[in-house]
């Protein structure tokens, strides 16, 4: 009877540590050759069994400027950003609730409304998680752009 309570204990145990989020930081990087950037977005969890998720945008120029900035938090299961490219080199970073701007001459990050965004774009990728629950960058060739959803 004790073995078999001793053997409840463990198994619920690991049953909990598997449902738990990780605190460590989950960098997801990709390079960007025709802009020379480097893109790192780094996933944090705030809460130990709830998907809720602060995000870091890290932009690095080959041999030159480098920035970060914090995004829209992860408030559950909005944590994908898609990646295009726009006219004059400059990068889209969207998510659900924010978009933010990238100007490669100057790793400038900035804020911007959904409407001022350009319409003549080229999709990228997306950071996200895969489907064993990663979070990595995905590049459009292994999966096509997808919308948001409206809440």
């Amino acid at each position: 009877m004790r073995r078999l309570a001793w053997l409840a204990l463990v198994g619920s145990l690991c049953v909990l540590s598997a449902a738990c989020n990780r605190s460590a930081p989950e960098p997801a990087s990709v390079d960007l050759p025709s802009t020379n950037l480097r893109l790192t977005l780094v996933r944090t969890a705030t809460d130990l069994f709830l998907q809720r998720f602060n995000l870091t945008l890290k932009v690095q120029r080959v041999n030159g400027c480098s920035t970060s900035t914090d995004l829209f938090p992860d408030t559950g299961y909005s944590g994908r950003r898609n990646i295009y490219l726009a006219g004059k080199g400059m990068i889209y970073v969207v998510g659900q609730f924010d978009a933010r701007v990238i100007d490669p001459q100057d790793c400038r990050a900035t804020l911007s409304e959904f409407r001022h965004l350009d319409r003549q774009v080229v999709f990228l990728g997306s950071f996200d998680v895969d489907s064993e629950q990663r979070w990595t960058y995905i590049p459009a060739s292994q999966r096509p752009e997808m919308g948001f959803d409206k809440r």
